[in-house]
């Protein structure tokens, strides 16, 4: 019963917050990029918050119990600092742009409307996918938490992130991020004592853990190996996680769930350190979280489905208060990234394909009205997708988001530093990659294809030799050159002596913490697997 208060509490704080913050949408730009008034721990909340979902909480974790905690953590690795390259490559310049919207940007830099829209289609295309999965994956834990019928909890997940975000937009979805960013690290890092203290305390629940009978090598650099093992031989697994590490850091750097982010930061320097802050914290919350997660095999080594594991702990393992922590953490990882995926669906829907197609430009009222039916009609089609498609967290999630790795890697990057590249080689570019990741699943599907050629990587070979051919054809406009060369100039703040004093402090801090992850690594994983 405290694990269902606890997350209808939740659930009406959200809401509540959303109503208020609706009251002071004044424009399109609150309602889209909240004012362009974000600071660094919002942006930072943000971009955490609309990254970590059920495929993390639920989905990876069930993929870490199975066995594969380490190569998942590689993964990872690479992952993070698609936060560092993101906002210095690509990030702080979207930024300038002072675009409402990612697709928004592709079409001015290109002066061109057809490169908006594609870019628009692909958004609503692949992140409604991934809402999809995310959605899904609340609604069980929701089911499991409440014993009610899958469909119901569905239902309820849609009531709930639905009305905040369409009610008040950009705003509702930053401040929740922020709340549900702070809830979540607190379970991903204070659940690890108690969970290791009750698989056998430390060091013994790491020693143990790699010693277990059922899932040898469970902590090894390949992880598990025997008749259980599903990922191919130690090389294919973690040649498998660095290969996907690269597309997340692509993912990461360019998606427009993250890269939008910055659009609503203050400023330059406030979203360079919340790329920083981002980066700390995703390495921090996986190395605890994972960890810990893989030790439960020690005392429980058939929980199924595996995606059920983070919320059997919370209910078996922890005390009471900490799995109300728990769970509330997780239902507000998959809340935060439904929220932040219907506004982008919503606002690309109304702004760069209706108004763009209509050859209308709305007013600020005629646009907020759009935005919001946009939202409501876009949201209902996920529901119906969510009861008709069994669920798949993690494959499902995966899948949706390396779509854009293929889709608006190449284009994205060249955008900014690239005095070749057309208008028609991005237009091609971002379809070729798109349809390549499609094309690489489905061929995937009637032979085995080597690790190397995963299908997001036959994508962005398709897409970065289509942008380069495609390049050839058609002439840079004036327009074109004179939009990239306001990109590469760099805004001066009115405090710029100020604001750069401390943004020069945050290499250290990056430093810093690799010294301290190091560290505690050794700790909690290096020296135990060397005493057993």
């Amino acid at each position: 019963m405290v694990f269902i208060v606890g997350i209808i509490v939740s659930f009406l704080i959200y809401v509540l917050i959303g109503v208020v913050l609706s009251k002071t949408i004044k424009s399109s730009e609150d309602y889209y990029v909240s004012g362009r008034s974000g600071t660094t721990l919002m942006i930072t909340g943000t971009l955490v918050a609309s990254f970590l979902s059920t495929v993390s909480f639920m989905g990876e974790v069930g993929f870490s119990y199975e066995g594969y905690a380490i190569p998942l953590l590689v993964l990872v690795i690479f992952n993070a600092s698609g936060y560092i390259f993101g906002v210095f490559l690509f990030g702080r310049y979207l930024r300038r742009s002072k675009s409402l919207t990612v697709p928004e940007y592709f079409g001015n830099r290109f002066q061109s409307k057809k490169v908006r829209i594609v870019a628009a289609v692909t958004t609503v295309l692949g992140i409604a996918a991934y809402l999809v999965a995310v959605t899904q994956g609340a609604s069980i834990l929701l089911a499991e938490i409440f014993k009610i019928p899958y469909a119901m909890a569905l239902v309820v997940m849609w009531v709930v992130y639905a009305s905040f975000t369409i009610l008040s937009g950009a705003k509702g979805v930053m401040v929740n991020d922020t709340i549900m960013f702070f809830i979540f690290s607190i379970a991903a890092y204070i659940s690890f004592p108690f969970i290791i203290k009750s698989t056998g305390g430390f060091p013994n629940a790491i020693i143990n853990a790699a010693n277990n009978i059922e899932k040898p090598d469970l902590f090894s650099w390949h992880g598990i190996s025997g008749p259980s093992a599903y990922m191919g031989t130690p090389t294919e697994t973690i040649v498998w996680a660095i290969i996907l590490g690269l597309v997340w850091g692509s993912v990461v750097a360019i998606s427009p769930w993250q890269s939008s982010r910055y659009l609503m930061a203050k400023n330059e320097h406030v979203a360079i350190r919340s790329g920083v802050w981002a980066t700390i914290s995703i390495l921090t919350i996986y190395l605890f979280l994972h960890i810990s997660i893989t030790t439960i095999n020690n005392i429980k080594t058939d929980i199924n489905p595996t995606e059920k594991v983070f919320i059997w702990a919370a209910m078996n393992i922890v005390p009471t208060w900490l799995g109300v922590i728990i769970v509330s953490g997780i239902m507000a990882a998959a809340l935060s990234s439904c929220a932040t995926f219907l506004q982008l669906i919503g606002n690309s829907v109304a702004r760069d394909m209706l108004e763009q197609s209509r050859k209308k430009h709305y007013t600020d009222k005629e646009l907020l009205k759009v935005s919001r039916i946009s939202m409501i009609i876009v949201s209902i089609v996920i529901l119906l997708i969510g009861l008709w498609q069994p669920p798949s967290v993690m494959w499902i999630g995966y899948f949706a988001a390396t779509l854009f790795a293929a889709s608006w890697g190449p284009v994205a990057f060249s955008s900014v530093f690239s005095k070749t590249v057309t208008k028609e080689g991005a237009f091609w570019s971002i379809i070729v990659g798109f349809f390549g990741v499609i094309f690489g699943e489905l061929l995937g599907m009637a032979v085995a294809l080597p690790v190397y050629l995963n299908p997001v990587i036959i994508g962005v070979i398709l897409s970065g030799i289509t942008l380069i051919i495609g390049s050839r054809f058609g002439e840079i406009t004036a327009a074109e050159r004179a939009y990239q060369a306001k990109l590469l100039q760099r805004p001066i703040e009115d405090n710029e002596a100020k604001e750069m004093l401390i943004t020069r402090r945050y290499p250290a801090y990056l430093m810093a913490s690799g010294v301290i992850i190091i560290v505690i690594t050794f700790v909690f994983y290096y020296w135990p697997i060397s005493q057993s």
